[in-house]
């Protein structure tokens, strides 16, 4: 089999590898990929999509696996080139990659599908969101398209709030769109993943991301700066109440009102004391969620996603590890705020029991690693317990040094019940 990952990250690089140890390794090709990924795949001389497409068909690929989400969007579209081209896609077309693209569709069609959310109203400018918020704190502002992760604030007073405003309304640091002005939830989150092919679904480990700088949950919110994954993590009566009430209405809503959807949902849910309510949707895996599940996915991925890009979906071939992993992002100095590269990385040969994802590194001319991006590494344990998982994680996490490296010591000690 021979299968094309798109995107760059170091949820790209967790994928690339899962499908590399699947028990017929296909030949795996990446684009735009990494100096890292390109370890384990062949790089890819496209210029964008469309040459991108046609390489894919001169060179007879069997499977694209969508990572990075601003593909499924971006012009036409990655999945929809690829049913032009004939060439199976394991991710959505653009039309049902707006789940994620735009913060208010996905609004919309939570409610009309009676999925539990949090009430809101869309916003054009400054003053408008002002008069929605109504001086009602905690509020939560999501600007309304993509933003890796970072166009959503809780701001907890008028101050916070305005700041966001002007930085998303007035500056336009994501470029222009609307904000959503949202009732604030309360309550734990989790991360919940669903394969989805047509009108059949099958529900991956659960995990829950750190999205704060420091730790305890201080400081600016990042993409992520770790992450833990367990079947154990929602109980099973929680976990049952989520899918009979948001995963199942959602693969029935998308059939309803004709969206096809081939590939990973992702579902941003909240615990709250009312029950389960959808925070948002993203069409892939999260970063850095899918660093910590894929060492918990047992069995052949490749032809797992194979064959739900061809509309089949074969259950039999993923199992899934009862025990726990955790993930430790390493970020570069500076970092969320801005990042710095050329910094060297040591320590990598002295990781053992523990898995390394590249984010946001390159290799020098002497072969050395050194940082290129704003979220370096993510170091990954797994175990069976959870504090073995989270003792092995911050062990290897140890062994890595570079300059101005950033890092929480708490992940997976954060735990709910």
């Amino acid at each position: 089999m021979r299968i094309l990952v798109v995107g760059k990250g170091g949820r790209e690089h967790a994928l690339v590898r899962a499908l590399a140890e699947s028990p017929e390794p296909p030949t795996i090709f990446c684009f735009p990929g990494s100096d890292a990924i390109f370890e384990l795949a062949a790089p890819v001389p496209a210029t964008g999509l469309e040459s991108l497409v046609a390489w894919m068909q001169s060179h007879a690929i069997d499977l694209c696996v969508a990572g990075e989400e601003s593909y499924l969007v971006t012009g036409e579209g990655l999945a929809n080139l690829c049913a032009r081209a004939g060439i199976p896609c394991w991710g959505p077309p653009k039309q049902a990659a707006q789940l994620e693209a735009s913060k208010e569709f996905a609004k919309g069609f939570l409610l009309r599908n009676a999925i539990p959310t949090a009430r809101a109203t869309a916003c054009d400018t400054f003053d408008e969101a002002l008069a929605a918020i109504a001086g009602e704190y905690p509020t939560v502002l999501k600007f309304d398209g993509l933003a890796a992760g970072k166009g959503v604030a809780v701001c907890p007073d008028a101050a916070s709030a305005r700041g966001f405003l002007d930085e998303v309304l007035v500056q336009q640091r994501f470029g222009a769109g609307r904000v959503l002005v949202e009732q604030c939830l309360t309550g734990p989150e989790v991360s919940v993943f669903a394969a989805i092919v047509d009108d059949d679904y099958l529900i991956f480990t659960p995990a829950r991301d750190y999205k704060r700088i420091g730790d305890g949950d201080c400081g600016p919110n990042t993409g992520g700066m770790g992450a833990v994954a367990s079947r154990q993590l929602v109980p099973p009566d929680v976990l049952a109440r989520i899918e009979a009430e948001i995963v199942r209405p959602t693969v029935d809503g998308l059939r309803r009102e004709g969206l096809p959807y081939r590939g990973f949902l992702y579902f941003g849910i909240m615990l709250t004391p009312s029950g389960p309510q959808v925070i948002e949707y993203n069409c892939r895996f999260g970063d850095p969620e899918c660093q910590a599940v894929m060492p918990l996915v047992r069995g052949d991925l490749a032809g797992f996603c194979l064959a739900g890009a061809q509309g089949r979906l074969r259950r039999d071939l993923l199992t899934f590890d009862a025990g726990w992993s955790v993930c430790v992002i390493l970020a570069s100095a500076g970092y969320p705020d801005a990042s710095h590269s050329g910094d060297r990385i040591a320590g990598l040969d002295a990781i053992g029991n523990a898995r390394v994802y590249h984010a946001g590194t390159r290799k020098t001319a002497a072969g050395d690693w050194e940082t290129h991006g704003g979220r370096v590494l993510a170091v990954v344990a797994d175990a069976a317990s959870r504090a073995e998982a989270v003792a092995r994680a911050h062990a290897a996490a140890d062994q890595i040094h570079f300059a101005g490296l950033q890092r929480r010591r708490d992940i997976g000690l954060l735990h709910f019940s």
